[in-house]
């Protein structure tokens, strides 16, 4: 008995660190210290220009999105769901990405897959400024069936202090900017796939009826914001406060980048829900409380701005193919009301 029969393949697990190295080094930036510390990555901290620098951290995973990425084949794309899920929350303080890590489990190293997974992961890394900085891949038989992976990443961004975008100074009658989502993004799975196991004919209902691949919609990976927020930011305007819309929707993750005494206002007829939502609703005859608080539907982050700048905002989004729109207000809590989201506050 040695390792490789026990289901550990020491070799093939070598042959993929050397196969991944071009798609790794491609994302290093002059922080990147090569060469030293065959144990950990090592990254020169860029604190030119900032008075008070601070590193802002965040991990996530891609959640049971990764059942049906497998088995469709949507590897590349999955990679790129983890570096957004991980990135988009660090930006919310107003955080440029440094550097990323990954971290792959498996039952058998599938070299196909998983080199599809790591050039998702390089790709969305090298479009944001984000050093893929390392990682680990483990070979995890009889814990993990052999054609089933899990992911999890880990991202580290820097802000000055003075610079730092916490909600704070959100006021009354402050407005809510919605920027669209890709689709349904990372969360929200695990109720899909009951929906699609109840339902074996949805992939054909859904192309009868919008003539669009019921999969190729599903799985789009999650939208990344660092670039329109950069934008923003760079053109020195406001941001009061920003939100990632993950699990939980809009009621759960807007209401996190306000001070406590707020809540977000919002105009439910400012936007399409679209159709893919509406769709699984339909389908899976979801209950309206539960369709708001497990999907995005078609918000994926939002911006917290003075009035003054929505024009310039919307104009930014617009010139970069952002689509952008006012979903609402900022307005005081009112502690009579145990919720103040649905379905009491609707415009």
């Amino acid at each position: 008995m040695d390792y490789k029969t026990s289901g550990v393949d020491i070799e093939a697990g070598r042959e993929f660190v050397s196969e991944i190295k071009q798609a790794v080094d491609s994302t290093h930036s002059s922080n990147v210290i090569e060469g030293i510390g065959g144990f950990g990555g090592l990254f020169k901290i860029p604190v030119e220009g900032l008075k008070k620098p601070v590193l802002v951290s965040g991990t996530d995973g891609v959640g049971t999105k990764l059942e049906l990425a497998q088995n469709k084949n949507f590897h590349f794309e999955v990679g790129i769901d983890l570096v957004a899920m991980c990135m988009n929350d660090i930006i919310t303080t107003g955080a440029k990405p440094l550097f990323f890590l990954d971290y792959i489990a498996t039952g058998k190293l599938e070299k196909n897959q998983l080199l599809e997974v790591v050039k998702g992961i390089a790709y969305s890394c090298g479009e944001n400024n984000c050093s893929l900085l390392g990682g680990e891949t483990a070979e995890m038989p009889g814990f993990y069936s052999k054609n089933k992976y899990d992911l999890a990443g880990f991202c580290v961004g820097i802000v000055d202090e003075e610079q730092l975008i916490n909600g704070k100074n959100i006021c009354e009658n402050d407005l809510i900017i919605a920027l669209q989502s890709n689709g349904i993004h990372s969360n929200g799975f695990s109720l899909v796939r009951k929906i699609i196991e109840n339902n074996n004919q949805i992939e054909k209902q859904f192309e009868k009826k919008y003539h669009l691949d019921f999969y190729d919609q599903l799985l789009k990976p999650t939208k990344i914001y660092f670039k329109i927020v950069n934008k923003i930011l760079s053109q020195n305007i406001e941001i009061k406060g920003m939100s990632h819309i993950t699990g939980g929707g809009i009621p759960e993750n807007l209401p996190r980048c306000m001070p406590s005494d707020f809540i977000p206002y919002i105009d439910t007829k400012s936007w399409k829900i679209p159709a893919l939502f509406e769709f699984l609703k339909d389908v899976g005859q979801i209950p309206e409380p539960d369709f708001w608080n497990t999907f995005n539907l078609g918000v994926g982050f939002c911006l917290i701005i003075d009035k003054k700048h929505k024009d310039e905002i919307l104009n930014i989004c617009d010139a970069n193919e952002i689509s952008s729109w006012v979903l609402g207000r900022v307005v005081k809590k009112d502690n009579s009301k145990e919720n103040n989201f649905l379905p009491e506050i609707i415009i």
